[in-house]
């Protein structure tokens, strides 16, 4: 049998503006959400100055706090320099070809095209930094894939409206996408719309911008992480949202496709307890409902009973059913990286848990170093499951392994566990490529180094190439090759065929 993946298979890497490009405040972009670093109102950022902009998210360690509270002054937001590809773009690209990609999925910042996100007109120097970027990567032969928002809500949208909680900030991203649709037109032909968009209900500032009044200083918490009311109704714009844009998308490019991008949560039972079986039932509703919305272009019956018993009342504008249903997505995306095991908790009508680790570990699996249960079968399982739901092409957005890298005087590092890693993963996608599954593309994420989403450091490194920064913003930023480049550049060379680590 054929060990190559099917011709034209899409290779390449994944990255997001507000992780990568840093010059936050260059080229005419305005604030984003990605700037700041706590769920915090203009008033509280006011009188808490150091919060907002010294203080990461989610920050990798308390030592890295107690140091940014004490000296703010030595710190910048990572975020905010991220790795410089603003200013090094011609290099990476580059690297990225020669190592073949044939994709380059990354993100377009919304407040670098709208620096209030809802300006009347749009940021030409914005416009054309992306202009360069497109072209860079088509003078390689590399098909730019392109994330409309990457959880970086325009920070004025997010202040003013509410982010997604408005459908004003819904207009605005109508607005946007039909700017760089219209702009990028025969440069772009693979579009998404919301990055994990599921990630709303444990993440609603991030993933959707939403600010309340009066919310909570780092101390306290996220005082509206159980208000399912608001971050369903969120949900729900951007669920619109995501429709008018593939709308958008089939009106101006008839070349055009547009995807969603869903956080896979696959899900195992602790036991065979039907108890157990039955959590993962619940468990799956909530990660399909929003695919189910996006491919199918209707609510699912299932949530029905969620809502009900939550005094959920998601407000519809009298055409968003139609909206939705006109809006289906043309393939689907997903990033993966691990599975979860769930345990029955009692509830009839259980509440998602939000959860970005599964409490419950796996004796069955390896962990990476920040505790990720690293399960390639199980990206097999989902691949499975995905295509048998939809029966729509499917490409892998993100796949990764985030890990601590020594690297030596020559910027070298050898990094056979990510090579492991992403053996294991391509081997069992090829397994379900054979079972039948329509899968047209892989992106690793991410193929540089680039600053961590969930802890806003440098140590947690995904990257094939090395980029010479710290946590703390300090080195050259230059970049040199892992093991790991020479690898996937073989196996994209190879198209899959040879995976060995040689």
């Amino acid at each position: 049998m054929n060990s190559e993946f099917p011709k034209g298979f899409l290779w390449g890497g994944a990255t997001a503006a507000n992780q990568i490009e840093g010059a936050w405040n260059e080229g005419g972009r305005g604030p984003a959400t990605s700037d700041f670093a706590r769920l915090i109102t203009k008033e509280i950022r006011a009188t808490e100055g150091p919060y907002d902009v010294h203080v990461p998210h989610n920050a990798a360690s308390k030592e890295m706090v107690e140091d940014m509270k004490l000296h703010p002054e030595n710190w910048e937001l990572p975020k905010r320099r991220g790795i410089d590809f603003y200013h090094h773009y011609k290099e990476d690209i580059a690297l990225f070809a020669e190592m073949g990609f044939k994709v380059f999925r990354m993100s377009i910042s919304w407040s670098r095209i709208f620096p209030n996100g809802d300006d009347d007109t749009p940021n030409e120097e914005g416009l054309q930094f992306y202009d360069h970027v497109f072209d860079e990567c088509i003078k390689y032969g590399i098909e730019p894939m392109v994330t409309l928002s990457h959880f970086d809500t325009p920070l004025h949208l997010a202040e003013e409206y509410g982010g997604f909680l408005s459908r004003h900030t819904v207009d605005a991203f109508v607005k946007y996408v039909e700017t760089v649709i219209k702009r990028y037109k025969g440069k772009v032909k693979y579009w998404l719309t919301f990055n994990e968009i599921n990630n709303v209900l444990s993440n609603p500032f991030t993933s959707s911008g939403m600010i309340l009044d009066g919310a909570p200083t780092p101390e306290s918490g996220n005082n509206y992480l159980g208000n399912w009311q608001l971050k369903f109704q969120a949900v729900h714009n951007q669920m619109v949202a995501s429709a008018l844009a593939v709308k958008k998308c089939h009106e101006i490019d008839l070349n055009a496709k547009m995807g969603n991008m869903l956080c896979r949560l696959e899900n195992y039972a602790e036991s065979a307890k039907p108890e157990d079986q039955l959590q993962v039932l619940f468990e799956d509703h909530f990660n399909w409902f929003f695919t189910d919305v996006q491919a199918k272009g209707e609510y699912p019956y299932y949530m029905q009973r969620f809502f009900d018993e939550n005094d959920i009342h998601i407000k519809m504008e009298p055409n968003d059913e139609k909206i939705l249903k006109e809006g289906c997505v043309d393939f689907i995306t997903i990033s993966y990286y691990m599975t979860y095991v769930m345990r029955y908790k009692g509830e009839t009508v259980p509440k998602p848990t939000g959860r970005l680790v599964s409490d419950i570990k796996n004796p069955n699996l390896k962990m990476s170093a920040w505790g990720w249960p690293i399960d390639p079968i199980g990206f097999r399982i989902t691949l499975n499951h995905i295509y048998d739901r939809y029966h729509l092409p499917i490409f892998i957005s993100e796949n990764g392994l985030g890990a601590v890298d020594h690297v030596d005087e020559n910027g070298y590092v050898e990094d056979d566990y990510r090579i492991e890693y992403m053996k294991a993963h391509i081997e069992q996608m090829h397994e379900a490529i054979k079972d039948g599954v329509d899968v047209f593309g892989y992106a690793w994420w991410g193929p540089i180094d680039l600053v961590s989403s969930g802890t806003s450091e440098m140590t947690k490194r995904y990257g094939m190439i090395y980029v010479d920064y710290d946590d703390y913003g300090n080195g050259t930023g230059k970049r040199s090759k892992k093991k790991s480049f020479y690898y996937y550049k073989k196996v994209i060379a190879s198209n899959g065929a040879d995976l060995e680590n040689n």
